[in-house]
Formats: structure tokens, sequence, C-alpha cells
């Protein structure tokens, strides 16, 4: 739903989006612990892909390359971290073009993201500091900003993903459609 985010927000620049992480799956057990098995859960989870892909506007979602990655599906704190690391650098705008990279790098190209390898090729190709980006991502000042999220959400009600949250507004949950955007960012109340 990013592209369609970042469509709204250039329509409507008074609208101020703040990135915070919620993980499905925080650790590597954290699959198995949901589905059963590793393996149970990289299909269950592709099942998702496949109806999600068919709601994506540029159908980027390749559910078939990753069934065929030898790796178990990925878990979500270092895709976290990596955005925290790279909103320490260079604030909300880094941490949403981190976003987007590890997600192309996750859903469309099929990498293992929580590999450093892939984290430290996305950072780069966003054009961070590589280094400054991994002193950031192994810094306690960063996991602690993912944990405070976490909690956060967990006080929000939070249990989907996307989700979006709008003081004085029901948040909305599970991708949408830009007129749904649209209506839930009103006129007068930015995000």
């Amino acid at each position: 739903m990013s592209p369609r985010v970042r469509r709204l927000v250039r329509e409507r620049p008074e609208l101020r989006v703040v990135h915070r992480c919620f993980a499905l799956a925080p650790t590597p057990a954290s699959i198995a612990s949901l589905f059963g098995s590793a393996e149970r859960g990289k299909q269950e989870i592709l099942g998702h892909w496949r109806a999600a892909n068919q709601n994506d506007d540029e159908h980027r979602i390749n559910a078939e390359l990753m069934a065929s990655r030898p790796f178990d599906y990925p878990y979500s704190l270092p895709g976290l971290l990596a955005c925290k690391a790279a909103e320490a650098l260079g604030g909300q705008a880094a941490h949403w073009d981190m976003f987007d990279r590890v997600q192309r790098a996750h859903l469309t190209e099929c990498l293992n993201i929580a590999d450093m390898t892939t984290l430290q090729a996305c950072a780069r190709d966003v054009g961070l500091d590589v280094p400054a980006w991994e002193r950031a991502y192994r810094s306690p000042e960063v996991r602690r900003a993912v944990e405070d999220d976490l909690a956060r959400a967990r006080r929000l009600g939070v249990t989907a993903v996307p989700t979006l949250v709008r003081a004085g507004v029901p948040p909305l949950v599970g991708a949408r459609g830009l007129a749904d955007l649209r209506a839930w960012a009103g006129d007068q109340v930015p995000l």
C-alpha cells in the first residue's frame, strides 16, 4: 500500500505520515509457532501473498519465486531494525525509502530480508552510509525504538499489516484503494 500512501501525500502535502514498526512474526520461531511449522507457515503466507497481489496496483508480489527460495520465510525483526536504523540517520523520509526497498527485496525479488547482506544492499540502494547504518542497526537505541513501536501497536490494538492510525478516526486496516485512503484521510486532520 506504500505507493498509494505516497500518492495521497503528493496530492495532500499537508499530510504527515509517521512510520512505526509492527511485527507479525518478530523472531525465527514465530512462524513455526503461528502455523505449526516453518514450511506450513511459508505456504500459508504465500497464499496471502497471492491474494494480496490481486490488490496491488503493479502486481509486484512474486509468490512463485518466493516459494522456490530454499530459505525459511523471513521473520520481521531484521527488516524493522533496518528501517529504524535508516530513520535514525535520515528521519521519516529515510525510514519510508528503506521500507519500500526492503519490501521490494522481500515481495518482488524474494530475497531473504532476515539476512544482513540483503539489508546492507537495501541501505546502499537508498543512499545510506552503510557503515553508519550498520552501527545504528546494532545500537540499543534503534532496538529500543522498535520495541517502543511494538508496544505502541499493542496499546492501539494493531493486529494486521498494513494498519493506518489517525487521531479521532477508526484505524484503516488492510490494503485499501486510493479512494478509501482519501476518505479516511479526510479534509481537516493530518495523519
